[in-house]
């Protein structure tokens, strides 16, 4: 596959994402939402791959919104196919079922930071800058921006930075709890590259039907949501890599995973 707006690279067990408009600070773009659909694609279903990593080039942005030249044309109707569009996308990396690490440089603005929340952790260096700050261009985040923020950081603080399109340093946002971590400029992929490592390492079906049993229950009442992950544990139950986790743990050694 070749793209213009994403390079991506596969380093097994890990994958290398990162968007490549560095000119305009990695804005996303139709074509950028197009490659991004089709590189999470492939990693979903390549078996070499556990864990993904995202960032933006140039070291000034992991993304800083949406391209404004894109947004300003639209129309009612095109509008809110645009949001669709970038809701599909940024959904299917977060039900991708493999963990998806977001490594934030930079501006981290509008469609950049519903990008960054839509990953399953995200990691700031100590120079990120993050925000939703929509309302000051006359419209509402388009991304899920609106719904994933007050789920991670809470309702007041959300809307405080909605209604308000604050943009917070990485020490804020680490207090938020928008980010995870906040490490030097300098060290950021190396501890992306390490955290991955460490997922990595387990079973990639308990990775996979841990994110599912997460994903699958924060929305639902807490009996429903125990039930899902009965499901879910049962299904990881009499696989060959339960098997080689018991056995090697009895045997002092390092599992070997299969992922069946």
């Amino acid at each position: 596959m070749e793209f213009t707006n994403v390079h991506f690279e596969k380093r097994s067990p890990l994958a290398f994402v990162t968007l490549d408009r560095p000119k305009v600070l990695n804005a996303v773009n139709a074509q950028t939402l197009d490659e991004l659909d089709r590189v999470f694609g492939d990693l979903a279903i390549d078996p070499s791959i556990r864990v993904i990593l995202l960032s933006g080039a140039g070291g000034r942005a992991f993304a800083a919104g949406a391209d404004i030249k894109e947004l300003a044309a639209l129309t009612k109707e095109e509008g809110h196919a645009f949001a669709l569009r970038g809701q599909a996308v940024l959904r299917g990396i977060e039900t991708l079922g493999k963990p998806v690490i977001a490594c934030i440089q930079g501006f981290a603005l509008g469609g950049g930071c519903e990008l960054a929340m839509a990953c399953t952790l995200r990691l700031a260096a100590d120079d990120a800058r993050l925000g939703q700050p929509e309302v000051k261009l006359g419209v509402i985040t388009g991304y899920g921006g609106s719904q994933r923020l007050p789920r991670l950081i809470g309702r007041s603080a959300a809307l405080k930075l909605l209604l308000t399109g604050a943009i917070v340093d990485a020490n804020e946002a680490l207090r938020l709890g928008l980010v995870d971590e906040v490490v030097a400029a300098a060290r950021l992929m190396e501890r992306a590259e390490a955290l991955a490592m460490e997922i990595a390492a387990n079973a990639p079906l308990a990775v996979k039907e841990t994110l599912l049993a997460v994903n699958e229950g924060l929305d639902l009442p807490l009996d429903l949501s125990l039930m899902r992950e009965a499901v879910r544990f049962g299904h990881v139950c009499g696989t060959e890599d339960q098997a080689e986790g018991a056995t090697a743990f009895l045997e002092k050694r390092a599992p070997v995973w299969k992922g069946k």
